[in-house]
């Protein structure tokens, strides 16, 4: 029986995408979002939980992120939880989880009608070069970032 790894969320962004370069030159960018709960309690007052994701995204979908997502946007991330551990400067074990986006739709300040562009990726180890799908409403077609006219 295989395991299950999926996270899916709608947020907003908490600040504008930091964009950084590996080594080999893959991009990567990682930024924060906001997703809020909203209920009554038990007295009928209303109640509100916000919760903050640190989310990573590399090659293309960093490029992306790059160039349209800013602080506010509204975006909905699929992906996979992950959790990274090193050591700080005292020798302390530090921890960090963060969700791996795969899947990315920009649901404010697209360039669709209905303000939503749609992209997904490979895991980044299995991307070379970078590819990107954009969603269609036919059929899904694979495309190098290069070849994105906007």
């Amino acid at each position: 029986m295989n395991s299950l790894n999926k996270v899916q969320l709608i947020g907003n962004l908490t600040a504008n995408p930091e964009v950084k370069e590996t080594p080999n030159g893959q991009k990567v960018a990682n930024f924060s979002i906001a997703t809020n709960r909203v209920w009554k309690d038990s007295a009928g007052m209303k109640q509100e939980q916000v919760e903050f994701h640190n989310i990573v995204v590399w090659t293309g979908l960093a490029s992306l992120a790059e160039q349209y997502l800013t602080k506010g946007k509204k975006v909905y991330i699929e992906g996979r939880l992950q959790t990274r551990s090193w050591e700080d400067p005292t020798g302390a074990k530090k921890y960090k989880t963060e969700i791996v986006g795969e899947n990315l739709i920009m649901l404010s300040g697209g360039s669709r009608e209905d303000g939503g562009e749609s992209y997904s990726q490979e895991a980044p180890e299995e991307v070379s070069p970078a590819k990107v799908k954009r969603s269609a409403p036919k059929q899904e077609e694979e495309i190098n970032i290069e070849d994105i006219p906007f």
